[in-house]
């Protein structure tokens, strides 16, 4: 099948592994012919450019800021001219392969009009693999109203969304409570059209299958690697590590998040690593600075890093022990952070300080891989941290749980497969 994916992602490394440029590999890997729109963000570049990587077509169009750190007005204005941008680079580019197959994502939700023109011009069929509810998670967060002058902006967005889904053939979500969640608020649409289709990966981790002494011999070397590099970035080798690692914006309720390390700044039985960048960073910076201030000879139990390249940021996860998922609990829609995956391969236990409508604390408790606390009181969240330490050997037991139940259930096959269901071949 020829298969077009629209994304806003950069695709600026193939072989860093990430939700969609695995999932983009697997079709490819499956024989499947694939073409990649993605953007460019830098205001030097030509506007489109066309290059095949891997097999795989990469046509890059340069979209002006979308992800990057800058204003509302201009982020907002560079998504809303994405389609015509987008549309252009395809009939230029790829006015001569039929597409069997359109694959796109959210964010943005505003790809509808390419998809309508690439369905109307090849008949091909259009999957949504939905992995943010925009606008209503903007009005969870006050960004938007629904009245008033922002509930204007609101109307514009939710006319957008809708027209999105009805131009999907098949919406695959990242949880059961995404579709019970998308079902419930758009009953126009026909329920037997959404499913899970969940963010996944390509395993990367070690191949431990090894003879008894070799493979003695291979945790030997990961217990050295794993305190070299704690070692580089300045972490304890002699107590748990827990990391939150990713977006450090809005969404992930950062004055919760500095609560809990306000509660938990001095414990001399385990550390806190946050690494990461976004709009709250400062906020978290700001308030390290004091702490350091108050008291200089009490020693901190907690750093915090810029973001990393993703190598780098990989090395650290694994160097780790326990992954740390923050949302702000007024949210009303069930997020379900991809940062979940990265732990998990890793084997860590999770714990989850999130808003009660998201089903990712609660699948982490029923299968044995993490525990759960609404984003409010602090006390409850170090109550988890304090679970996961009491008992000697919870953490790694946990953590081969989380191991196993990625195997199961996030592994990039498993979307693949949700998707390849809907065609007969």
């Amino acid at each position: 099948m020829n298969i077009l994916f629209l994304t806003i992602g950069d695709f600026d490394n193939l072989e860093a592994g990430s939700v969609h440029v695995d999932l983009v590999k697997k079709f490819a890997s499956m024989g499947h012919h694939v073409y990649v729109a993605c953007k460019n963000e830098r205001p030097a570049c030509d506007k489109m450019t066309l290059e095949s990587i891997s097999g795989i077509s990469l046509l890059r169009i340069r979209t002006g800021a979308i992800k990057k750190n800058t204003n509302f007005f201009r982020k907002g204005l560079s998504t809303i001219t994405l389609e015509r941008k987008y549309i252009k680079a395809i009939k230029s580019y790829y006015q001569d392969v039929k597409f069997d197959l359109v694959l796109y994502h959210t964010p943005p939700i505003t790809f509808q009009k390419v998809v309508s023109y690439i369905k109307k011009r090849d008949g091909a069929v259009s999957y949504l693999l939905l992995k943010d509810i925009f606008p209503q998670n903007a009005v969870d967060l006050g960004l938007m109203s629904k009245t008033g002058l922002r509930g204007f902006i609101y109307r514009y967005f939710r006319k957008k969304e809708i027209a999105l889904y009805k131009t999907s053939d098949f919406i695959g979500c990242m949880s059961p409570a995404n579709v019970a969640y998308l079902k419930a608020h758009n009953p126009y649409y026909q329920g037997w059209r959404v499913e899970v289709a969940p963010n996944s990966i390509e395993l990367r981790s070690k191949n431990l299958a090894l003879e008894p002494c070799s493979l003695a011999t291979e945790r030997t070397q990961e217990l050295r690697d794993k305190e070299s590099i704690r070692g580089k970035y300045g972490l304890p080798a002699d107590k748990p590590v827990f990391i939150y690692g990713g977006n450090l914006g809005k969404p992930q309720g950062i004055d919760f998040l500095i609560k809990c390390l306000d509660e938990n700044k001095y414990r001399k039985d385990c550390f806190f690593v946050v690494v990461g960048s976004g709009s709250e960073y400062p906020k978290l910076e700001t308030w390290l600075e004091e702490q350091k201030k108050k008291d200089d000879r009490k020693t901190l139990s907690v750093k915090l890093m810029q973001g990393l390249p993703k190598k780098d940021y990989d090395q650290l996860v694994g160097a780790c022990d326990v992954g740390l998922i923050f949302l702000d609990h007024r949210f009303t829609i069930p997020n379900y952070p991809s940062r979940l995956l990265s732990y998990l391969e890793n084997k860590m236990p999770v714990i989850c300080a999130t808003d009660v409508h998201t089903d990712i604390g609660s699948i982490a408790e029923v299968n044995g891989y993490g525990f759960w606390c609404e984003s409010v009181n602090p006390i409850n969240f170090t109550v988890l941290v304090d679970r996961l330490l009491v008992e000697p050997g919870r953490i790694k037991t946990m953590g081969e749980r989380g191991y196993e139940y990625l195997k199961k259930n996030y592994l990039v096959d498993h979307t693949y497969q949700a998707v390849m269901r809907h065609f007969n071949i």
